[in-house]
Order: C-alpha cells, then structure tokens, then sequence
C-alpha cells in the first residue's frame, strides 16, 4: 500500500495526489477480494455510504471546506460500537434481532465529524470475552503471519485488526478490556493503543467490564493511533506524538508473573529490541514489582470480567442461552458464583495494588514488557477446550495487567522483517497517555528496520 499510514494518505490527499474515493474504492477492493479476509474480518460492508461519504469529503475539499486533513481517510468499527442504523451485535448470534442504534457512539461521531470515512463493521470475538479471536458464528479472520497454515489474529478485536494489517482501511477502532487492541495488534504486526479508561467515553458500546473497558484504535504506527486516540477522547487541538530522545529514557523490564512462558521466538526478538534500545542510549533496567504476582489470586474468582458481564447478560442468557458460543458463555456465567462480598473485596485489593505500582514505577518513563508470551498460534491447536483455555489465559495474561492497573498501553512490532509477529508492550502512567505515546513514538524509531 503506497499510502501506509494515515499521515502519508493525508499528505497526498492535500498535494492532490489521490481522492478520499479513490482511497475508498482500493479499500472496498480488498475486502471484496476472495482470496482475502475480508469476508471474516467484517460483519458489515458500507460500501455505498462509503463511496457516498468519500465523495463528499473531496468537493469539500476542492472548496476548501474539508472539515479537517484527514477528510475522507476510510477506518473500520468493532461491531460493538453502535451507528446510528445498525445492529449491534457484538459478534453474537444472540442480538441479531435487537432493533437498530438509533445513535452513533461518541466515539465514532468524533471521527465522522472530522471527515474519517467508516467502511463496515468488523468481526470479533463473541462479546469480547477471549484474547484468541475465535469466532463459531461468522468465522475467524487469519493473520497476516503464515496464512497457508491459518493463525489466531489475537483477540477480541480480530477483524480490526486483520483489516488494518491488510489494507482495508487505514485503522480500526477496536476496544480493550484485557488486551482485546494490543493483543490483535501485536498477532498481526501492526500498533494497537489502550488508552486510560476514563479519557474516551464508553456511551454507545456494548459493555464487558465497566471498571475494565477502553476504547482505543489498531492501526500501522504510533502516530496513527496517536491521532486517531485525540479524536476518540474529544480533546480539541492535536498534538502530534513527536519522539523523545532515546537516548536517557529509562524503561523497567517487568519481571516475575509476566515472564514466565515466554516461547524461543518471542524472548529472541524482545531482547534483541532492548539491546537495540539500549544501543541508542535507553537505559534498560530490570524491575521487579512483588504486590503484581497478587493479581491472578485477586482475580480467582472471576474478577471484574466475569462479574460485570453477567450482570448484562444474565437476562439475555436467559432466553438466547442457545445462541451463545459455549466457550464465553463459560466466562460470563463465572460471574453468576461471586458474591458481593468477592467484589468488594476485589475492589480494595485493585487499590492497594495500584498504590505498589505507582510507586515501583514512578521513576521510570515506561514499563515494558512482551505483548503476549507466544507467537499466534496456529487456529487448529485451539479445537480442545482445553488448548482454549490455555492459550487464551496466555494470550491474555501481560495486557491485562495494564487494565487492572488502569494505566494506558501500546503494542507495537519488534520483529525482523519476515520473522513471527512479535508485540513489544509499553505501559505508562494513568493519565500519562500524551507522555507513553512520545516514549512509544522514540522506541518505534529506535525499532524500524534498516
């Protein structure tokens, strides 16, 4: 794709190089592509809107009234915001006859109001309980990485990102409430953002976990979904995510429960990113935070997840039960064995633990660590439930570390051209989102190949 990023596509839409149709219609191509993925990676094509839309945006901009650069650059929606007009379905068969949104989700708006064209709807896991991508009802897309042999492309934001590392469309918006933006992103290749929950508003999106969710973008650079993110969380100027100086930046290498795990591939390509980091000048520190190793026995219950999904789904369990793929409703229905007294004890053990972190981490300009402790995995090694589960809890384990702590996070690649699909994580401080894309931005640099 000569227009990689949503910076370059900006730039020659402005030099009348290209059309916002013109970037549309090689969109639309790709998903209608047979051999391709679009057919699983996307629930639902606006492919007539689109058009419509992305010639609307270049008379704008022959008038000189484009609403801004980025009139008319296509993205796609996780099928679990809402557009005014759709279903949303959250990739369940369970809401396929719920009536139209009759709103667009904020989230969304902001993006249209700016000019960003929405293609379709993309695939996802069921409800977006799974960090694997596994879809029974519509299908699960393949990652970029090895198609002959057909790999997970990392969950719940599957389609997002499988349509972005394809081309179709520059991003898309993805949530996360476990990993669901980072770990697509780092199983595809591409850049996956969580933001700090509280920065983007969550109205119009089927919930998961209200204390956990965040809304965020996958696209193919830091400075993408730097831009994409400003839009999502309302903020009225943007300012561009210009690297820090590499050299100087202090990064803390989490040990202990984020480690264990690691596959050959995985551990080659993260310590040879940090060796390249600490070549330019980052000074690499090893960190070891003991309160983390209390998070997966805070969570044994269920944790938050499984608490706050049942409480939305015990009703619609109730007369779509059939509908649901049986490996979430399994996690969902975890939820219907925590007492009150479970959730609020979990509430303070969040507290305290957050308390440990802050301080542990407070001298350091990120955290880092790998996005997920394995490369994607093939979609045939999932067939047991067992395999599942393993996976999923494996898939899943780094990342949400983040939530729990509720600090924002990026996934970005660090793997050598040709080379498995290797996510290397950055977490920063809560509200410490501008500073975490400037540091992202500098290691981005310090990564890219040649």
């Amino acid at each position: 794709m000569s227009h990689a990023t949503i910076a370059q596509a900006a730039a020659d839409l402005a030099a009348g190089r290209t059309t916002a149709l013109a970037l549309v219609e090689d969109a639309l191509a790709r998903i209608a592509d047979p051999a391709g993925e679009g057919a699983r990676a996307f629930l639902a094509v606006h492919a007539d809107t689109a058009r419509a839309a992305a010639a609307a945006m270049d008379q704008l901009r022959a008038a000189g009234r484009a609403p801004s650069p980025y009139a008319g650059i296509p993205i796609s929606v996780k099928d679990l915001y809402d557009e005014a007009g759709q279903v949303t379905r959250g990739g369940s068969r369970a809401l396929e006859d719920a009536p139209p949104a009759t709103a667009t989700a904020p989230a969304v708006a902001r993006l249209e109001r700016a000019g960003f064209v929405v293609l379709g709807r993309t695939n996802m896991v069921e409800f977006a309980f799974s960090g694997l991508g596994v879809n029974p009802h519509y299908g699960t897309p393949k990652s970029p990485w090895d198609r002959q042999t057909g790999r997970l492309p990392g969950g719940s934001s599957s389609g997002a990102a499988v349509a972005t590392a394809d081309g179709m469309g520059f991003a898309g918006l993805g949530s996360d409430t476990g990993g669901s933006c980072r770990i697509p992103a780092a199983m595809c290749g591409i850049v996956g953002w969580k933001p700090t929950a509280a920065r983007v508003p969550l109205t119009g999106t089927l919930p998961l976990s209200t204390t956990l969710d965040s809304l965020g973008p996958i696209a193919r650079s830091v400075g993408c979904c730097a831009l994409l993110d400003s839009y999502m969380a309302g903020e009225e100027t943007f300012r561009p995510a210009h690297p820090l100086p590499v050299a100087g930046l202090r990064l803390g290498v989490l040990q202990g429960y984020v480690t264990e795990g690691w596959d050959a591939t995985v551990s080659a390509s993260f310590e040879a990113a940090l060796a390249r980091l600490a070549g330019a000048g980052a000074r690499i520190e090893m960190l070891s935070v003991p309160e983390l190793a209390d998070i997966p026995k805070v969570n044994a219950a269920g944790g938050f997840a499984a608490a706050e999904a049942f409480a939305w789904h015990r009703k619609l369990i109730g007369t779509k039960r059939s509908a649901y793929d049986p490996r979430v409703l399994s996690r969902i229905e975890r939820g219907w064995l925590m007492s009150s007294a479970d959730y609020i004890a979990l509430s303070a053990e969040r507290a305290r633990i957050i308390a440990a972190f802050a301080r542990a981490t407070a001298p350091f300009d990120a955290v880092v660590m790998p996005t997920c402790p394995v490369i994607p995995p093939a979609i045939a090694e999932v067939a047991a439930d067992a395999d599942y589960t393993r996976l999923n809890m494996a898939m899943l384990r780094n990342p949400t570390v983040g939530n729990f702590l509720d600090r924002c996070g990026i996934s970005l690649p660090c793997h050598a051209s040709g080379e498995a699909p290797v996510g290397f994580m950055l977490m920063g401080e809560h509200m410490g989102d501008a500073r975490l894309f400037a540091v992202a931005a500098a290691v981005e640099a310090a990564l890219a190949p040649g």
